[in-house]
């Protein structure tokens, strides 16, 4: 199938029940925020739009804007990358789709009007489509009181999803581990990134760029199949 050929009638495999008390646990979370700042970077929990932005840069780089292509984007909150997209990159074309748990932040996301992009936000936790790429920002962070073994399942979970949900590939951001001697906060999720490189290029048979040179404390991960 060709780059952004019928993106649409093919689905993704659901993410199992055992994950839905987690989820429901994020949707609130990031409900509050969206409700306290609105359709801004702190309303996703992020420090400033030009951070939020450099994080797109990273995650795009998995995308061939040189074709035509579908995106789904996991967790899109407002539609942020959205903006993004048609601003930066206003010749691509692109079939865009923003899943995201919070009807909230969804309430606050506007469709592209840019003539090139199709774009079009659902509610929900799974990936609802087969697209050429996937891109997630942030959904890993913040794990809350969630046990540990839990929020590696659904990171492994979430992984696989995005994995079977992209035909050419996919990418995530994770927050990396901080130096010894700085105080970190508990609900925070910072693993190693051998674990999650090991784990893509093992599990998915992939080839597994690792970006962590882009200023801030974290890494991002670019799988391509």
């Amino acid at each position: 199938m060709k780059a952004g050929e019928n993106s649409h009638v093919q689905r993704a495999p659901a993410l199992p029940q055992s994950l839905a008390g987690l989820q429901t646990d994020v949707e609130r979370y990031y409900t509050q925020k969206v409700r306290t700042h609105g359709a801004t970077a702190l309303g996703v929990d992020w420090t400033c739009q030009p951070t939020q932005e450099l994080r797109f840069v990273q995650l795009l780089k998995v995308c061939d804007f040189a074709h035509p292509f579908s995106l789904n984007d996991v967790g899109c909150g407002y539609g942020a990358l959205l903006a993004f997209l048609a601003r930066r990159h206003s010749g691509a074309q692109v079939d865009y789709l923003g899943t995201e748990l919070s009807q909230a932040m969804v309430d606050h996301a506007r469709p592209s009007r840019h003539p090139s992009i199709r774009s079009q936000f659902l509610v929900t936790g799974d990936i609802p489509r087969i697209a050429d790429y996937s891109v997630a920002s942030g959904i890993f962070n913040v794990k809350l009181k969630q046990p540990a073994a839990l929020w590696t399942l659904f990171v492994q979970q979430m992984l696989a999803a995005m994995h079977e949900a992209s035909r050419v590939g996919f990418a995530v951001n994770f927050l990396a581990p901080l130096k010894q001697g700085m105080q970190d906060i508990p609900e925070l999720y910072r693993p190693s990134p051998e674990v999650w490189v090991r784990y893509c290029t093992h599990q998915f048979n992939a080839k597994v760029e690792l970006a962590c040179n882009y200023g801030m404390c974290e890494f991002t991960l670019i799988v391509r199949r």
